[in-house]
């Protein structure tokens, strides 16, 4: 897909249950993923490939998940890292975030949670696979809360523009890219300067 990226994501969990099922639920959702058991071998991943999330293990038989953190933030302050862990704790959790870790997930994790945790923590550093897509998708929601906004249903908007309820619809759902004119007609039926409706993106 044009101006798509596949997003790498590392998991590090020395349960093989673990590891899989964090694998399953993150290819399903499209992501490449490379799994390891050994947390000694993760800063030499890193080196070698170019991931945008870790999802690490904090409890680890030869390193604990805070020294792993530890050492890849020594390697790279900025990639994101969440940290798995079924033993929660508040000196894990105050060590966690001063390593700057960017969420925490309880294990066994609910998939749907697990999920948005990861697309949300990806969303905050930057990272969509498919910049182009998330574009339409901010337009088509910045146009669907200003034409709330002012009580407009789409038919008085399509009135206003001159365009079909079927397209304006198509539009705020990002089913469908919006012309240069079809953007302009649409700003102008809104009162807003045409450089509102990308404040988002």
């Amino acid at each position: 897909m044009r101006g798509s990226q596949q997003i790498r994501i590392l998991v590090v969990d020395d349960e093989p249950d673990n590891a899989d099922l964090f694998k399953a639920l993150l290819g399903r959702e499209g992501f490449a993923v490379t799994s390891l058991s050994d947390p000694t071998k993760v800063v030499g991943t890193l080196k070698e490939g170019n991931f945008h999330l870790v999802i690490l293990d904090m409890m680890m038989p030869q390193r604990s998940g805070t020294e792993v953190l530890e050492q890849i933030r020594s390697l790279d302050d900025d990639i994101a890292v969440i940290i798995a862990t079924g033993f929660p704790t508040v000196e894990t959790a105050v060590a966690s975030l001063k390593l700057a870790a960017s969420d925490y997930v309880k294990k066994p994790v609910d998939p749907p949670v697990f999920i948005d945790t990861v697309k949300r923590t990806l969303e905050k550093k930057g990272i969509t696979r498919d910049p182009e897509a998330e574009l339409h998708r901010a337009i088509g929601r910045y146009i669907r809360e200003g034409r709330t906004r002012q009580s407009l249903t789409l038919k008085q908007l399509a009135r206003r523009t001159g365009l079909s309820v079927s397209l304006l619809s198509q539009i705020e759902r990002a089913e469908s890219s919006a012309s240069i004119s079809s953007l302009y007609r649409i700003a102008s039926a809104l009162r807003v300067r045409m450089s509102e409706l990308f404040a988002e993106v």
